[in-house]
């Protein structure tokens, strides 16, 4: 079931329609597509030592060629939620389906494959491989995952799309800050993914290099039809995606679309205030019935 704004269930029937429509002129993702949605979670919860719930039951579906962020306080959950999202934590309950399949079904060995051959990923750090070079760091997934023909190629095309071709034999150490972010945004697609996993991929930027980046990634949703998840505690990346996810305290707490980053802020800044957050002004764009994105009983229960 798809979570409404006015707590109350899409049928199963407007579930698919809307997950299946996707972003007006988005091309056709690479990869397996589920009708469901690219990512599919259902009563997703964490919890860690003596019980302490990091991220409270969740049902959430994020269609094909779509741009989600999630914000929320320190500590809220938002790294838990991508963690288990990705396969990079199992959940404590719950399910979790890419590409309609189920992770809890996998071994470790087909989890790491999934990861590898299906999901991107984008960190604050980079993670770039230092004694490889920089054509060597994009090529790295595709070799790992047993393709061959055609792997320089492709790699050399994924460094000029984010504007690297020339520094295809540089160090990791010869670039500065943005450059290896969008070395990792080209690794990150190389291998042309169901969806890419951003976690505060411009934290460590200054706000130009940011915005080159925030760029390169709603350019793989709109152009190429990727699915991207981003983690952000920035408001001006939060505002290029399609729709935000916020958290606190490990529950989802509401879902916005088409918001600008003042509006981002204001909606931030109310968080732990319940009494001021429903006064906070307008904070949502008209309904965009191409996205369902949140859903859940639970949200409701929370807000």
């Amino acid at each position: 079931m798809f979570w409404r704004r006015g707590g109350h269930p899409r049928t199963e029937a407007e579930a698919a329609a809307a997950a299946t429509a996707g972003r007006a002129g988005a091309g056709p993702a690479s990869g397996t597509r589920s009708p469901a949605g690219a990512l599919v979670l259902e009563g997703v919860h964490r919890e860690y030592k003596r019980g302490v719930p990091a991220l409270r039951p969740l049902d959430l579906t994020v269609p094909s060629g779509r741009f989600l962020a999630v914000m929320g306080p320190s500590g809220c959950g938002k790294s838990t939620l991508l963690q288990c999202a990705a396969g990079l934590d199992r959940p404590t309950g719950g399910t979790v389906r890419i590409g309609g399949t189920d992770l809890s079904s996998l071994s470790e060995t087909r989890l790491t494959r999934l990861r590898r051959e299906r999901l991107g990923f984008v960190f604050q750090a980079h993670n770039l491989v230092p004694s490889l070079s920089v054509l060597e760091n994009v090529v790295l997934p595709l070799m790992l995952g047993g393709t061959a023909a055609g792997d320089e190629l492709r790699a050399r095309d994924a460094l000029a799309a984010v504007g690297l071709a020339e520094r295809a034999g540089a160090s990791p150490a010869e670039l500065s800050g943005g450059q290896s972010q969008r070395v990792a945004i080209a690794r990150a697609l190389v291998t042309r993914p169901d969806i890419v996993f951003a976690d505060e991929p411009t934290g460590a930027l200054d706000p130009a290099t940011a915005q080159e980046v925030l760029a390169l990634l709603r350019r793989a949703v709109d152009r190429d039809g990727h699915t991207v998840v981003m983690v952000t505690h920035d408001p001006v990346a939060a505002a290029r995606a399609d729709e935000i996810l916020f958290l606190e305290r490990g529950r989802v707490v509401d879902c916005l679309e088409g918001a600008d980053p003042d509006q981002v802020r204001r909606f931030m800044g109310a968080l732990g205030r319940d009494g001021e957050r429903r006064q906070a002004g307008p904070v949502k764009a008209p309904a965009d019935t191409r996205t369902p994105v949140l859903s859940t009983a639970h949200a409701g229960a929370a807000r």
